[in-house]
């Protein structure tokens, strides 16, 4: 009789893990950043019809970075779940905290139990309102979630961009100014990026109760010429 192959489980982990973060790091990068009046998601994202930044609820997005049909699963999904709580219960009760929770217990699942992860890396941002602070919540490939800050940067160079952004980020900036930080972080010292090389949406105190609102290559376009 033949004996099974054995391969050490930490060895399993960390080709997982090494096999996710080379396909996040091929993709492009995406950043969200705070400002005075809520959060603005900004990705480096040409194509017109295939979006890393959505909606979720009334102050929640959902941004991924990665292999864009596995993190439009996750958007589905957690469409799915905010609706369904916000439907049983009430619309307050739906938050950024307990889906951030979901889709760390998912990804870890997958991580851990299936033969390959999933190659994305998500942000679930909530605006705050009524006192209450705005919440970004970045969760890893495995599971792992990281939360707070004033920006976060998901996939590509995203040392690079973090180190980008800490010598330009300010509090309270304006819708402009968090745009054109991120839009330079996200270009380096070799690159330029035009308003059709991105895509930007912003979550805003001042947008009523739906605070989702994606912003058009010409307003974009304004706000990248200052």
């Amino acid at each position: 009789m033949s004996m099974p192959f054995y391969v050490a489980p930490e060895q399993v982990m960390k080709d997982r893990a090494d096999y996710a973060r080379k396909g996040i790091a091929r993709g492009r990068a995406l950043v969200a950043i705070r400002y005075a009046d809520g959060i603005a998601l900004v990705a480096e994202n040409p194509s017109n019809t295939l979006r890393k930044i959505s909606e979720i609820y009334d102050r929640i997005a959902f941004a991924g970075v990665g292999k864009y049909n596995e993190f439009d699963q996750l958007r589905v999904a957690g469409v799915r779940a905010a609706d369904l709580k916000g439907y049983q219960y009430s619309r307050d009760d739906v938050d950024a905290r307990s889906l951030a929770n979901q889709y760390a217990q998912i990804l870890g699942q997958i991580f851990t139990h299936e033969m390959k992860p999933m190659e994305v890396e998500i942000l679930v941002a909530e605006v705050g309102h009524d006192g209450s602070p705005d919440q970004l919540f970045h969760i890893l490939y495995d599971g792992t979630v990281m939360d707070g800050g004033r920006f976060r940067v998901l996939g590509g160079d995203a040392e690079g961009i973090n180190a980008r952004l800490d010598k330009t980020y300010a509090v309270d900036l304006t819708l402009g100014a968090a745009v054109r930080a991120a839009t330079a972080a996200l270009c380096g010292p070799d690159r330029t990026l035009e308003a059709t090389d991105l895509e930007v949406a912003v979550l805003s105190r001042s947008n009523g109760r739906r605070c989702f609102q994606r912003l058009s290559d010409d307003v974009v376009a304004l706000l990248l010429a200052g």
